[in-house]
């Protein structure tokens, strides 16, 4: 990947879902290479026990939309401006099968991987417009370009989340604001954790025609360290989105790990049949 100037020109930006991981470690990141950071989480206990000083925070709820408005307007008064790099990082992982989520489970998957992302971006882009220049950074998922099955939610608001940033990309030709999206496979983060609160939540797991995938897949979850092959820290996702924000030519879509270029690749190659005897012995029958 090239790389971007060593002294980048410091950029105000806003970033979703920085209670750990990516998010995290991208807050910490740009703020070290001179951007004005402001790092933004849904509990007000993750921002207790934020410990950068020299980075501010602010709480903004993507499933609400008055935290949103509060949210964005705190964070421009924290970095002294409007905001000219959003990267929107806050989501979470609603596993089950297709067949047994709920709409009600289905809809929150879809209010804050999707809804409230789409939201966000809409009101940070007239400044964006105004001023001639802006970044708006997804981070996607190797399950926005491939289906795995018991990921169904989750893959919805990613394919989702991949069309509409794409045709953001074009309706936004020529004003000067780039759309990039961020595609990683397997990351060392607190998303298996999360993604097991919102099984055990909201599958009826132990009464479903899929119990023994159901079994293998929550072994999965509570599986000490990675739980899949070729999974890579945080800071490989901070590489792209530096790049995405700091290059005067940021690409339009960034894979991550071996899984995303491969699945990429073979989506290309293969027939759908094919394809999906591929996908569903990488599901590992929720195994994986």
């Amino acid at each position: 990947m090239p790389r971007s100037r060593s002294a980048p020109i410091p950029r105000r930006i806003l970033i979703t879902g920085c209670s750990s991981g990516i998010g995290r470690q991208a807050a910490e990141t740009l703020a070290g290479r001179g951007h004005r950071v402001v790092a933004s989480m849904r509990d007000s206990d993750d921002i207790a026990a934020w410990p950068h000083a020299h980075i501010p925070t602010v709480q903004l709820d993507l499933d609400d939309p008055a935290s949103i408005r509060h949210g964005l307007a705190g964070a421009r008064e924290a970095v002294g401006g409007p905001i000219e790099a959003l990267f929107n990082n806050g989501a979470y992982g609603q596993p089950g099968a297709v067949e047994d989520l709920d709409r009600d489970t289905l809809r929150a998957q879809l209010e804050t991987n999707l809804l409230g992302t789409v939201e966000l971006t809409n009101l940070v882009i007239p400044s964006m417009r105004a001023a001639g220049f802006g970044r708006i950074v997804q981070n996607s998922s190797v399950l926005g370009i491939s289906a795995l099955a018991f990921r169904g939610a989750y893959v919805a608001s990613k394919f989702a989340l991949e069309g509409i940033s794409d045709t953001l990309r074009l309706e936004l030709a020529g004003s000067g604001i780039d759309v990039s999206l961020i595609e990683p496979g397997p990351i060392t983060s607190r998303f298996r954790a999360n993604a097991q609160r919102a099984f055990e939540a909201n599958i009826d797991w132990q009464r479903s025609v899929h119990r023994g995938a159901y079994e293998r897949q929550l072994d999965r979850l509570k599986k000490p360290g990675p739980a899949a092959p070729f999974t890579l820290p945080p800071a490989a996702v901070v590489r792209r989105v530096i790049h995405a924000i700091e290059s005067p030519r940021p690409r339009a879509r960034y894979p991550v790990t071996v899984p995303t270029y491969l699945f990429a690749a073979l989506k290309r190659l293969l027939t759908t049949r094919a394809m999906d005897r591929v996908l569903t012995r990488a599901s590992g029958g929720g195994a994986r």
